[in-house]
């Protein structure tokens, strides 16, 4: 939907940007007439998005009334699943953090008995922090396989058996549900509180398989059924003996993922069965693990040098267990994309481990669900009730 110029969803977006802080502000921003911007405003006001109080500093005469998000009577989920853990934040408008918690879960037990958890949980956050349940807005939600997006629906996710094609939106009646891929998430939190200014960011995950969040002119970028950056399954040349789980050879993550690299080291008689034993392999000094984390590194530098000179961005990020030895994985990534890529696409680019760690699938789904419920299409749409 095309919005008209100073439409109630494009004022919210001012203010909640802190663009402005005044209705003088907002008929100077959009040029629109002060009678207008009050119809603009009081609407907002109405419908509990905005609030106005008389905290401005006077330059004479009585003092600007202040406007901000309401966001009190406002709450929206982050939820974080992973194979074998859950992570919630319950957030307010304006992206502040209400309260948190994390469990053990298993992602194989199903999609009822893990939704049915997350639901409870929500419940009693939201009691903790004092906001009846009819103040959730949107509930975001990134989950460790690919999903198509427009639905929230999984799409044969390999290590989530009976979650293929199952409606999670439809689990949680009476409020938005968005559904991603936990890298996209991951993203999309680490973009928007550790690199705000960039434009263009690729975030990696390296876990037990690897995938690839794509920020381009400052949005996440999905492609056109939400499968974009699925690097994980790009063919990596000389290792045609190396089985992928998606029934392929040669795959990226079959041969340097987490998974890939501890069967290599158990075949070396150094027993590991999952990044996080070849992480804790490595900060015990052993030279195999060593090796074989940074020959990971230039397999995976060998598809990025292939992304920066195609989508030349301003930094890669990268997260994932294997990142808390970022130290030796970076050196092999840096090594080759530094040595294949072109010098233009590299002058600038800045490779580095997440800051946000294992907040960045949890908080990027919170920013998602807010991101959503402020959008001008929604605002518009609460406000034309």
């Amino acid at each position: 939907m095309t919005l008209a110029p100073g439409s109630p969803g494009d004022v919210l977006t001012l203010i909640s940007a802190g663009s402005a802080t005044t209705r003088s502000d907002l008929a100077r921003l959009t040029g629109l007439a002060r009678s207008t911007i009050s119809q603009r405003v009081d609407a907002l006001i109405e419908r509990g998005l905005v609030e106005e109080t008389e905290s401005g500093e006077s330059t004479g005469g009585r003092p600007p009334r202040q406007l901000r998000l309401h966001a009190e009577e406002h709450a929206f989920a982050g939820v974080d699943l992973g194979a074998t853990h859950c992570r919630i934040a319950l957030m307010d408008m304006t992206g502040d953090l209400l309260a948190q918690c994390e469990d053990s879960l298993l992602i194989g037990e199903g999609p009822e008995k893990v939704l049915a958890h997350v639901d409870g949980r929500i419940d009693r956050l939201l009691a903790e922090a004092g906001r009846p349940r009819a103040a959730l807005r949107v509930i975001g939600m990134g989950v460790p396989g690919p999903v198509e997006f427009a639905t929230g629906r999984p799409n044969n996710p390999p290590i989530m058996p009976g979650w293929n094609d199952y409606p999670i939106p439809d689990y949680f009646p009476g409020v938005d549900v968005l559904v991603d891929n936990d890298v996209n998430v991951m993203a999309l939190g680490e973009h928007r509180n550790a690199f705000p200014a960039a434009r263009h960011l690729l975030f990696v995950k390296v876990g037990t398989g690897i995938g690839c969040g794509i920020v381009a002119e400052g949005t996440l970028h999905r492609g056109a059924q939400g499968s974009a950056g699925d690097i994980g399954h790009i063919r990596v040349s000389g290792h045609e003996e190396s089985g992928c789980r998606c029934g392929n050879s040669a795959c990226l993550e079959a041969v340097a993922g987490g998974a890939a690299v501890a069967r290599r080291l158990t075949e070396l008689g150094v027993p590991a069965e999952t990044g996080a034993d070849v992480v804790a392999l490595v900060q015990a000094g052993n030279t195999q693990a060593l090796r074989l984390v940074r020959e990971a590194g230039r397999l995976i530098g060998e598809v990025l040098a292939s992304l920066v000179n195609f989508f030349n961005p301003e930094a890669i990020v990268i997260g994932g267990a294997l990142s808390r030895v970022h130290e030796h994985l970076l050196a092999g990534i840096r090594e080759t994309i530094y040595r294949r890529s072109l010098p233009l696409a590299t002058h600038h680019l800045s490779i580095v481990p997440s800051r946000m760690g294992v907040d960045a699938a949890v908080m990027g789904a919170g920013i998602l669900a807010i991101e959503h419920y402020l959008s001008p299409d929604n605002i518009n749409k609460i406000v034309n009730a």
